[in-house]
């Protein structure tokens, strides 16, 4: 905690009433999210610290919004939602404290303003997702809505400019984690009626929807996975890059970023057919042993 009050110190957060609001924004991210927060906490400078929290928290309750619930309920709600964001940009003001974290974090990061507005433009992919018939339906969904989520934090972590080389790494790097996590995510996908991997790429395995559904670990089911993983690590293995492209400070998490997203894309691997019955998850040891590897190279410089 009080390494926690120092960022917010370090940031120059130092209004009570904002303090508590960005203390609000840590309490759910390190709920929601523990594994990206340790690494966060571990492996960030303390002045950045609060805003990706608070840009993490943001990206968070889109996702919730978009997709929990009924959908003429997750319109509703999603709109209310867009409307109270362009008010707090145009204004900086809001009752919401989630909004006033964000309306100061673009205060102190300007750049983020740009891609917020992207991220409200194209979100609603995410509402209207109910599946994809081919890759390209895939690549167009990573491109409307998992690359600007994944930029309200990766403004923050990239350089101070528009760079496109960067955004680019960056887009790899998330069509990797994109689709690790739509395998990962089979049997809780199917109980919420859709699916993020092909219609084209499960006949290509003679894979039915009624197999997942019935959970029958019929013999394609296991090349199916190993398929989209082998793609999910192509894409993790080229976003080795990402970490170079990154202002210096920051290429610790983005590095460990990375391997923890291909550990676990092995344990999605290894688990197999059995994802039709839970998800599967990156070995504990392991991802800490990354994390402490980082936060060694943070001390020390390297």
């Amino acid at each position: 905690m009080n390494a926690w009050k120092e960022s917010l110190d370090a940031a120059g957060i130092r209004e009570p009433a904002l303090r508590r609001d960005y203390d609000a924004q840590r309490r759910l991210v390190s709920r929601f999210r523990r594994t990206s927060y340790l690494a966060v906490q571990l492996l960030l400078p303390r002045p950045m610290l609060p805003h990706v929290v608070a840009a993490t928290a943001v990206m968070h309750h889109g996702d919730n919004l978009l997709d929990t619930g009924p959908k003429t309920q997750r319109a509703a709600r999603w709109a209310s939602w867009e409307q109270q964001v362009r008010q707090v940009l145009d204004t900086g003001v809001s009752a919401d404290p989630l909004l006033r974290t964000l309306a100061h974090t673009i205060a102190a990061h300007p750049l983020l303003r740009r891609t917020v507005e992207e991220y409200l433009s194209t979100a609603t992919a995410e509402l209207e997702f109910t599946g994809f018939l081919d890759e390209a339906d895939y690549q167009a969904y990573v491109d409307a809505y998992s690359l600007p989520a994944f930029m309200l934090v990766g403004t923050l972590l990239g350089p101070e400019a528009d760079d496109g080389p960067y955004r680019t790494a960056c887009r790899t790097f998330i069509d990797g984690s994109q689709r690790t996590d739509f395998v990962n995510d089979i049997a809780e996908d199917l109980r919420e009626g859709r699916l993020g991997i092909p219609a084209k790429t499960l006949e290509r395995f003679s894979v039915t929807l009624e197999d997942l559904a019935a959970g029958r670990e019929v013999p394609g089911v296991r090349e199916l996975v190993g398929h989209e993983v082998r793609q999910a690590r192509t894409a993790l293995e080229a976003a080795r890059e990402l970490p170079a492209l990154a202002p210096v400070a920051y290429r610790p998490l983005m590095s460990a970023l990375v391997e923890v997203e291909l550990l676990t894309a092995d344990a999605v691997l290894a688990r197999g057919a059995k994802l039709l019955r839970g998800s599967a998850r990156p070995p504990l040891v392991a991802a800490l042993r990354v994390l402490l590897s980082a936060r060694r190279r943070v001390r020390t410089g390297g």
